[in-house]
């Protein structure tokens, strides 16, 4: 998978925001360690989504005014800026990026901490697109095996993707070693307002009262008290 691919998968911007805080509201619930994936509507004047697996892995969307923009960096990917003496993107990255998202490519958060933007895929949608964009003519470094499915780290998208249900399912299952429950899952991706029941259903030992103050801070919707 290339940044191309997950381009045409992602889903419009209104739904891209409802998913990236279904999963931090499903984060919050179902653990309170360091957060794997988080939601903030304080960035700057702007929203962001973060995802950040401890290990070097990350990416952000940023939800502004204008559209939003995104920024991937895998470790592994042989496209990183570290292959390079001089830490120099991969060729094409942010060839045709316009300009008002340019802010977001000199955030310092994004940076190195030599002050160097950092990334392995880059996308972008206005918003009044009809699809998402990547850096023009990219030339994808040849693959290193049959298991390098995931060139550029843009595969970390695609719990994004109309699947989300079933991934996040798998990713927690996995990642916190529990049974999930799938129908709360459902419930939180569809953007109806929590409850007990189902805060209860995803984590018997929290309580919506607990999380209400996060929850309503991340911009999800929540039953009245």
């Amino acid at each position: 998978m290339t940044v191309y691919d997950i381009a045409v998968k992602l889903p419009s911007l209104d739904v891209l925001r409802d998913r990236c805080k279904a999963l931090a509201v499903l984060e919050r619930i179902i653990d309170r360690g360091e957060p794997y994936y988080t939601y903030t509507t304080q960035w700057g004047d702007d929203e962001a989504a973060l995802m950040s697996n401890g290990s070097g892995d990350e990416w952000a969307v940023v939800f502004t005014a204008q559209g939003a923009f995104i920024r991937v960096f895998c470790h592994e990917s042989p496209m990183t800026p570290y292959r390079d003496p001089d830490h120099e993107l991969w060729p094409g990255l942010l060839d045709g990026i316009p300009p008002m998202f340019r802010p977001q490519v000199e955030e310092p958060a994004f940076d190195d901490d030599e002050g160097q933007f950092v990334a392995t895929a880059v996308l972008w949608r206005r918003a009044g697109d009809d699809r998402w964009h990547a850096g023009e003519g990219i030339v994808f470094p040849p693959s290193r095996g049959p298991h390098d499915t995931d060139t550029d780290g843009s595969g970390m998208l695609a719990i994004l993707l109309d699947d989300i249900v079933d991934r996040f399912v798998e990713f927690a299952t996995d990642y916190y070693e529990i049974e999930v429950d799938r129908t709360a899952v459902e419930h939180i991706v569809a953007h109806r307002p929590l409850t007990g029941t189902v805060v209860q259903a995803l984590n018997s030992s929290a309580t919506l009262a607990e999380v209400r103050n996060d929850i309503t801070i991340i911009g999800y919707p929540v039953e009245a008290a």
